[in-house]
């Protein structure tokens, strides 16, 4: 088990719920706050806002789990002890005059730890780079598997003592069509683009690492209509179904992930992300869509038959949107969802400058939109 005070550091799963070591109930209320896989080095906005004073903020509001992006190159930075310069005000953050890199990423878990709240460590990109989720697969052309597998032993070797870090998301939102040159797919072969053998290489490497870790698996993009005639053979879009980057986990039905044993796949949560029209414009959105619509043209087919038939948590690793008129049926919507089904969920995001959502906090990095936090703070209250 691992050491702390304030967090019970093991956590498991029991059919659709993540609990802990006395089997009590564990349900994430996060926020995402990127900046370590974009070139920052550290949370981003550093240089107009305080991070302890952010940290405590962001837990006295109720978020109970901090999601922190990061990339595979600068996992592997730090692995072969190099440390990238840290992006921050020294003005405005004295205390981490001196530190690198990596000790602004300790010093996060350090005071997450200390608030009670715990932490996920998201593989967001192999290559540092703003809009390095865009590229569909976890390998890249300067980044192999074995390294992506390396950086991830080293990061949950490093923390396996530590009670705030959690959960390892192997890699964020892995995606393309089956008529694109590069895919992920998910079935039980030997390819080098199958996320779903890949996931399995790579969970269990952070659990020979930390045995207590939780391995979030997200999805991919399309699955086949059906994959007894099409094992992804097929490049028609028309023969694939299609969703969200990393939100398709319509493939656990039929291969779900196996660690190699029952009490390695106790350690396993799904993970899809859930956004409105405003980020993209998908079927289910082109019609008056309603509650009972969106459960029957995406939410239960594409992942939420995972929790109501108990085989595994779902945690919607990012969920949010801008509180504009066409944004807000679907922001309602979805979070009746969340609370119907006490799913954990993690906003999506802190940081004002992402492009399809906004953030929590405005362009100062000081101010909180308090209109968005007031429709969350029904979730935080639950």
């Amino acid at each position: 088990m691992k050491n702390g005070t304030n967090i019970s550091g093991k956590l498991t799963t029991n059919g659709s719920r993540i609990i802990d070591i006395a089997g009590n109930e564990v349900r994430f209320k996060g926020i995402n706050w990127f900046g370590f896989n974009t070139g920052d080095n550290a949370p981003g906005g550093l240089d107009r806002c305080n991070l302890k004073g952010m940290m405590y903020e962001i837990s006295r509001r109720g978020f109970d789990l901090l999601r922190i992006p990061v990339s595979c190159e600068l996992l592997l930075s730090w692995m072969n002890g190099n440390y990238p310069h840290a992006r921050f005000d020294p003005a405005i953050n004295p205390e981490l005059i001196g530190k690198t890199s990596l000790d602004v990423f300790d010093t996060v878990i350090s005071i997450s730890g200390s608030l009670g709240m715990r932490v996920m460590i998201d593989i967001h990109s192999a290559e540092t780079d703003l809009n390095g989720h865009m590229y569909p697969l976890w390998y890249t052309s300067k980044i192999d598997e074995h390294q992506f597998k390396s950086a991830l032993g080293w990061i949950a070797g490093r923390y396996k003592n530590n009670c705030a870090v959690v959960a390892y998301d192997i890699k964020n939102e892995p995606h393309g069509k089956a008529e694109e040159p590069l895919h992920a797919v998910w079935n039980d072969s030997d390819r080098a683009d199958n996320w779903k053998r890949f996931a399995q290489e790579a969970a269990g490497t952070v659990l020979d690492n930390d045995p207590d870790a939780l391995v979030v698996i997200e999805g991919v993009q399309v699955y086949p209509k059906d994959i007894a005639a099409n094992d992804y053979s097929s490049a028609d879009e028309a023969d694939y179904i299609n969703t969200w980057w990393g939100g398709n986990l319509m493939g656990v039905r039929n291969h779900p992930i196996d660690l190699g044993s029952q009490e390695r796949n106790r350690q396993i949560v799904y993970s899809v992300h859930e956004y409105g029209p405003t980020v993209f414009m998908q079927p289910w959105f082109e019609k008056d869509y309603t509650y009972d619509s969106l459960y029957k043209d995406a939410w239960h087919d594409l992942w939420l038959y995972i929790v109501e038939e108990d085989i595994a948590p779902v945690f919607i690793g990012e969920w949010g949107g801008f509180m504009d008129e066409v944004t807000m049926k679907w922001l309602k919507e979805s979070r009746r969802l969340i609370s119907e089904y006490r799913l954990g969920f993690a906003v999506w995001c802190l940081n004002p400058e992402s492009p399809d959502t906004g953030g929590l906090l405005k362009d100062d990095f000081k101010t909180w939109d308090e209109e968005k936090y007031s429709f969350i703070k029904e979730l935080l209250d639950t």
